[in-house]
C-alpha cells in the first residue's frame, strides 16, 4: 500500500547501504518523508541518487552517530524542518568479527560501540521529537546471533552486541510507552549487502551452514527486512511494542 507511511516524518540511519538504503527506499515509496543519513557523504547522496529512479525520493544527510553534538544537531534540523519525528530507524552499526583468540579489546569495544552507542545517541537525541508525534515509532536491529551462535562464525562481540539491542529495545518500549513512542526490534537473518558478501569471503563455508539452518532456502535481501520494518512503522502495528520480530528464513525456529 503506497500510502501506509503518508505524513510520517522518518530518519534512517545508516541509510548508504544494505538494510537502511533498503527501509529508506520503501518508506519514501509507502509515503513518509525519509532523511537517510549516514557517515559517509559521498555514499549516502549516491543512495538517494538510486533511489529517485524508483520514485523514492528522501532526504541524504550526514552525521557521525559517536559525535553527540553532530547527531543532537540533526535531529533538531529535521524536527525544526518537519515539525516533528515520527519513526526513528536505527540501522547503523560497524562491528569486527573475529575469534576470541584473535580479537583484541580494541575491537571489543569498537563492535559494542559501533551497535550499541549508536542506538543510544540517536535516540536519545530524538527522543524530545519523538514524544512530540505521539504516535512515534523506533525500530532497532539486532539479529539471529542474539539468539543462537553460527558454527563458523566468528561473531562473539556481535553477539553480545545485538543481544545488548534487545534488552535496550524493551527498555526503550517501557520509559516511551508513556508518550506514545513503541520501540520494536527486528532480528534479521543473513542479509545481503556489501558488508556481508565481505563476511563469505572472507569465510567461504558461511554460506553453507546459513543455508542448513534456513527453512526458506535463500539469503535475505534488504527488501525483506524493510517490508516488516514498514509494518512496525506503520499505524496498523500500533498494539505492538517491546517486541523482536525474526525475519530470518526460520533459522531461529529450530
Amino acid at each position: 500500500m503506497a500510502g501506509r507511511l503518508h505524513g510520517k516524518v522518518a530518519i534512517v540511519t545508516g541509510a548508504a547501504n544494505g538494510i537502511g538504503e533498503g527501509i529508506a527506499r520503501i518508506f519514501a515509496q509507502s509515503g513518509a518523508k525519509v532523511v537517510g543519513c549516514d557517515i559517509d557523504r559521498g555514499a549516502v547522496e549516491a543512495a538517494a541518487k538510486r533511489a529517485i529512479s524508483d520514485g523514492a525520493e528522501w532526504e541524504p544527510a550526514t552525521a557521525d552517530l559517536a559525535d553527540e553534538v553532530a547527531t543532537s544537531n540533526l535531529m533538531d534540523n529535521v524536527a525544526s524542518h518537519h515539525g516533528r519525528i515520527d519513526i526513528l530507524v536505527n540501522a547503523a552499526a560497524v562491528a569486527a568479527f573475529r575469534w576470541i583468540e584473535e580479537m583484541s579489546l580494541a575491537d571489543w569495544r569498537f563492535t559494542l560501540s559501533g551497535e550499541l552507542d549508536t542506538v543510544f545517541v540517536a535516540t536519545r537525541a530524538a527522543w524530545p521529537h519523538l514524544k512530540v508525534s505521539g504516535r512515534a515509532a523506533i525500530i532497532n536491529f539486532a539479529s539471529v546471533n542474539a539468539y543462537h551462535a553460527l558454527e563458523g562464525s566468528p561473531a562473539l562481540a556481535h553477539c553480545a552486541g545485538k543481544g545488548g539491542v534487545l534488552g535496550m529495545t524493551r527498555q526503550l518500549a517501557m520509559e516511551g510507552a508513556p508518550h506514545g513512542i513503541r520501540a520494536n526490534s527486528i532480528s534479521p537473518g543473513f542479509i545481503l549487502t556489501a558488508a556481508t558478501r565481505a563476511h563469505i569471503e572472507s569465510e567461504p563455508a558461511i554460506e553453507a551452514k546459513v543455508m542448513a539452518k534456513n527453512m526458506v532456502k535463500r539469503l535475505g535481501t534488504p527488501d525483506d527486512i524493510a517490508w516488516c520494518a514498514t509494518w512496525l512503522a506503520s499505524d496498523e502495528a500500533g498494539y505492538v511494542t517491546g517486541a523482536d520480530i525474526s525475519v530470518d528464513a526460520g533459522a531461529t525456529a529450530w
